[in-house]
């Protein structure tokens, strides 16, 4: 018998904004983490990108919300600008029927103004970005003594990013017996770590598959000499024909230099990295969400937290530096449900590099005959 929301034990009101969402059934990592979270237990879920988790902590958290209380209740820790942002607009849609219920994104890059002012008319749900939130908590502009809940969504993508210290930091300064969740699509050890330190009895789950990337995307890879990776981009977008393209490369100055080259090609594309300001990445992600863009050339770090619909193609213009990046980085296709591809350019010496992300994956990445790009 097929699991439904309203079996979660779930209020009407956000039965009704589920529904709105177009959300027929829970996926697994909101079926598993919604109750106990609801209960009151510490929970660390692990679950692939793109599989539901901020609704499996988002419904709970609402949940629990006193909107006749005015004071921070829940806290979300998120590691980029865009996640936070995303964050709080589900948020704010799964509270459209919980009358009284305020949610906040805090994020560097615009002016703080703004922020104390909302944090000064009162909400009940902040979701921010460490560096931020520390230097609200630092002015005394956000009080986090009244939290009820802290959640680390992207756990393991915030540790990477150099954001523990930060991340300890804000916990200690809420009260000990708050409710604390973590998110995250893999487990390394400093995850489990901050998890012994900062959680009470938690409760651990994984939603297991064969793999750990997505069933629906096409994984496949190229031998590609370094000189030739542009044309091979431009050959196999014009043989793949995708509507959305994300393109991953290491460097922000490759980043800039691919985007450049492509755009003299008369391909609809935009960078994205770390050096540009938030106007600037809010317009990039605007167009690129509206289909004004077909191309966005990315590095890891302004990508994190992406989602957009309809990436219908990643392409690992460079291999990522670690094994867990690759899964991150194919996890933006393939989501809820639709099929996806994920292509990867290797140079010779790279070939090890694709058999280790193999093993690491359980995944099959296709070889494909490179002649076709090269011609």
């Amino acid at each position: 018998m097929m699991l439904t929301f309203a079996d979660l034990e779930i209020s009407n009101a956000m039965t009704r904004a589920v529904g709105d969402l177009g959300y027929k059934e829970p996926t697994p990592i909101q079926a598993q983490t919604i109750p106990p979270i609801l209960q009151g237990r510490d929970v660390t879920g692990q679950a692939k990108t793109g599989t539901g988790k901020t609704a499996a902590f988002g419904i709970p958290l609402l949940e629990r919300i006193k909107p006749q209380d005015r004071s921070v209740q829940g806290l979300i820790l998120c590691p980029t600008r865009e996640l936070a942002i995303q964050v709080e607009r589900e948020l704010s849609l799964l509270a459209k029927y919980k009358s009284g219920i305020r949610t906040l994104a805090i994020y560097g890059g615009r002016s703080i103004n703004p922020q104390i002012d909302a944090l000064k008319r009162g909400v009940q749900i902040v979701v921010g970005t460490p560096g931020r939130l520390l230097d609200h908590a630092r002015r005394k502009t956000l009080r986090l003594d009244a939290v009820k809940m802290v959640v680390v969504d992207e756990a393991d993508v915030m540790l990477d990013m150099g954001f523990v210290n930060d991340i300890e930091a804000i916990l200690r300064q809420t009260p000990s017996d708050r409710q604390t969740l973590f998110f995250s699509a893999t487990l390394p050890k400093a995850v489990l770590a901050l998890t012994k330190k900062y959680q009470r009895n938690p409760q651990f789950i994984r939603i297991e598959t064969r793999g750990l990337t997505v069933a629906q995307v096409r994984q496949e890879y190229y031998e590609i000499p370094a000189p030739s990776k542009r044309k091979a981009l431009e050959r196999l977008l014009n043989v793949y024909n995708p509507f959305l393209t994300l393109v991953f490369c290491n460097t922000k100055r490759r980043v800039d230099r691919v985007a450049k080259v492509m755009k003299g090609h008369g391909f609809r594309v935009e960078s994205l990295h770390g050096d540009m300001n938030q106007s600037q990445r809010n317009q990039v992600m605007r167009k690129f969400r509206n289909g004004d863009l077909a191309v966005l050339v990315a590095s890891d770090v302004a990508a994190r937290g992406l989602d957009v619909e309809n990436i219908d193609l990643v392409v690992n213009y460079d291999l990522p530096r670690e094994l867990d990046l690759y899964v991150h980085r194919i996890g933006r296709t393939g989501r809820a449900g639709k099929s996806g591809a994920a292509v990867s350019f290797a140079t010779g010496l790279e070939l090890r590099q694709i058999k280790d992300i193999q093993r690491h994956t359980k995944a099959s990445i296709k070889r494909m005959d490179s002649a076709a790009l090269l011609e």
